[in-house]
Order: structure tokens, then sequence, then C-alpha cells
């Protein structure tokens, strides 16, 4: 598998426990319609949230919340727009960024509320 596949992966499964560990419930995971994806959807406290996920080895060559640029979010939005058309219930929703850092030290940035 290639390496950076490995540590989306890994960084997927960190993000999953550490958004359990904040009372979020879990509602999907890698999400697909078309070809959209969202990486995580989740819900806390009434608020429907769509959570991308960007994790980098090291910081070496930037932060991974740096890799969510305005094309992305486009098709973040996007594929939301295609749930919530699917799931009408919900009328409070989020976009949430979670950046990880695996190395030196793992570092996670939950980054709430993001409007690009």
């Amino acid at each position: 598998m290639a390496k950076h596949i490995e540590t989306g992966k890994t960084g997927e499964s960190i993000s999953v426990e550490y958004l359990v560990g904040l009372h979020y419930l879990m509602l999907h995971t890698n999400w697909r319609h078309k070809h959209w994806e969202i990486d995580i959807i989740a819900t806390k406290n009434g608020v429907l949230h769509f959570i991308e996920v960007k994790t980098k080895s090291t910081n070496k060559y930037g932060f991974p919340e740096d890799e969510v640029t305005p094309k992305k979010f486009k098709f973040l939005t996007q594929a939301a727009e295609e749930y919530l058309y699917l799931n009408p219930q919900w009328k409070r929703i989020q976009f949430d960024i979670l950046a990880i850092t695996l190395y030196p030290q793992m570092e996670i940035k939950l980054i709430e509320d993001v409007y690009l």
C-alpha cells in the first residue's frame, strides 16, 4: 500500500477515536455519493458535523489543514447538500476540519465551523 494511503487510513482511525472521546456520535465514515466523499459525518448536541480529515506524517512541508483548498471545500459542501437532500431532518449543520500530524509527536487539531 502506498505510504500516503496508509497515512490517511491511520489518520481516519485516530480521528474516529478522538471524536468519540469528545462525545460525537458517528453516523458515517467515508460516506460517498457519485464522485464526492465526506470523511466523517457525526452529530453532537443536535448539530450535524461534516468533518474533513487531513493527516500528514510531519509538518515539514506544511500543516495538514492547509490541504483543504477552496476546491476541496466546494466538493465537501456539494456532498453535504446531497446528504441533506437525502436526510432533510437536519436543520443545524457545521463543517469542521480534523488535522492530524503523526511525527515527531502526534498533534490533533479540531478546527470547527469552517467556511472557505
